[in-house]
């Protein structure tokens, strides 16, 4: 996956490629790819985008340069009481936590401010030896939005958020990694061969299967459990031509050819 190191610097990319990954890369590396307005807007309608793509099995979130992201560009808090750039913000944040297929944050460097949550809302999370995160916001003077708080709890726990938000400290990723903050920490060399590893998993999987149980397993973790919703994806998955096929390759001994119906 090339960082394009010499590519114009400007709002997040959009890709594709014929095996159905979606990559978004963030492109301001020469400012460690804080996010301004634009920038958030930009990223909105790419998973608008990747959510109504048929053939879109994964979505990677990158960046280039040597950081992943220094959050959101401070300097566009606005006059006022501050609020609408933060809940811009959270909405761009969930709308990522709620695309259907799987994400996975390929996180080439430091993680600062919102960007700890725009990465923590991905389904798994890779980083490189040497990296570190801070959140803050509590040395800013900044009550972070509602949705923030929830995803660090939920995914975290209460211990951990609390650390990471109260006492504000830059943590290392041996750290992140003990904390589950990170799946997997990894040299610099092999950061794309392990993103590769965790893409053929993930798309080896029955679409139907893999979005629903993503879905059923983070309303669980949220407190949405609806006993009825979850019985619906998992009757859909029992009448499914893939599961048919998935058994037939099975007892085949045979690699599934998955339809995604």
């Amino acid at each position: 996956m090339g960082l394009h190191t010499g590519a114009v610097e400007g709002p997040p990319r959009l890709e594709f490629d014929a095996a159905g990954r979606a990559t978004v890369t963030l492109a301001r590396p020469r400012h460690h790819n804080r996010l301004h307005r634009e920038d958030l807007l930009a990223l909105q309608d790419h998973f608008k985008t990747v959510a109504a793509a048929p053939a879109a099995r994964l979505l990677v979130l990158t960046a280039r340069g040597p950081s992943f992201c220094a959050g959101f560009h401070l300097g566009e808090l606005g006059a006022g009481d501050g609020s609408a750039e933060p809940q811009l913000f959270e909405r761009t944040v969930d709308a990522l936590e709620a695309l259907p297929l799987p994400t996975v944050a390929r996180l080439n460097g430091s993680v600062y401010g919102g960007a700890t949550d725009l990465a923590l809302a991905c389904d798994f999370r890779i980083g490189v030896a040497g990296m570190e995160l801070r959140m803050p916001a509590a040395r800013l003077g900044l009550h972070y939005y509602p949705g923030g708080l929830r995803r660090y709890v939920s995914r975290l726990g209460l211990g951990a958020a609390k650390r990471l938000f109260l006492l504000a400290e830059a943590v290392a990723a041996d750290e992140l990694l003990r904390i589950g903050y990170l799946d997997e920490c990894v040299g610099a060399e092999a950061l794309d061969a392990r993103i590769a590893a965790y893409a053929a998993a993930l798309e080896a999987g029955a679409p139907l299967a893999v979005k629903g149980m993503k879905a059923s397993l983070d309303e669980i973790a949220r407190g949405d459990f609806d006993l009825p919703r979850l019985r619906e994806r998992e009757a859909l998955c029992a009448g499914s031509a893939d599961l048919r096929e998935g058994l037939a390759a099975y007892a085949a001994k045979r690699a599934p050819h998955f339809s995604g119906s």
